[in-house]
């Protein structure tokens, strides 16, 4: 009795939270890889537990079908939009060197979009939209757009400061995201390059957006 009274309320409940943490991350890790694999219709949740070496009850306990499973771990992918959003707002609220800091954030924006696995479930989404259409236009207002619609005021912001010339905010943010994502996305999507851009060819696709940007945007 002695020792029992010693422990203090809830020890062993921080080992437990984190240990649940640790099944629920296997499986969305073992789900990832199956449906890139396999696709969604490939796979089955009895598949997503050997690989993830838990049970199926435990699968069920964290995600209650497949289809929350596959939507988890595509929204997943969107959570790091908020960072870039912050961070572009920062760079560019300010900025006393335009051309350098535009430049900055395509780097950062190319670099961010064209990861493997980002491109991987990206071209798998698209292909399962038709079953999915909420998931797809949900990924679309949470990424794409949502960092268009945050661009477009900065770039208004710039305008006003008399740095830009622009009329339409949103569709100059919309060239800026083409010119630096167009043709490194259109090949990865269709896995014409393999995912394979080196730092060097995407950060010059980042460069030579901005120079054409800044061509049609930017003062004289």
């Amino acid at each position: 009795m002695g020792h029992a009274s010693s422990i203090p309320a809830g020890a062993g409940r921080s080992d437990d939270e984190s240990r649940s943490a640790r099944k629920r991350r296997a499986i969305m890790e073992a789900a990832t890889t199956l449906f890139l694999r396999n696709g969604y219709q490939g796979t089955s949740m009895d598949e997503i537990a050997a690989v993830a070496g838990v049970s199926k009850q435990t699968v069920y306990k964290n995600f209650a079908d497949k289809e929350r499973l596959f939507s988890d771990i595509i929204l997943g992918v969107t959570e790091s939009v908020n960072e870039f959003v912050h961070v572009m707002t920062l760079m560019l609220e300010d900025t006393d060197d335009l051309e350098k800091d535009l430049g900055e954030l395509a780097r950062r924006y190319i670099t961010s979009v064209m990861q493997p696995q980002v491109l991987q479930l990206r071209r798998l989404l698209v292909g399962e939209a038709g079953r999915f259409p909420e998931l797809a236009r949900t990924y679309y207002e949470r990424a794409p757009q949502r960092v268009l619609a945050a661009l477009a005021p900065r770039l208004q912001r710039l305008a006003e400061r008399g740095l830009l010339r622009l009329d339409d905010p949103l569709l100059a943010a919309s060239h800026f995201a083409f010119l630096i994502l167009g043709i490194p996305l259109d090949k990865a999507m269709f896995g014409a390059n393999d995912d394979s851009f080196t730092a060097e060819e995407l950060e010059h696709f980042a460069d030579a957006g901005v120079r054409v940007f800044l061509a049609a945007y930017g003062q004289p």
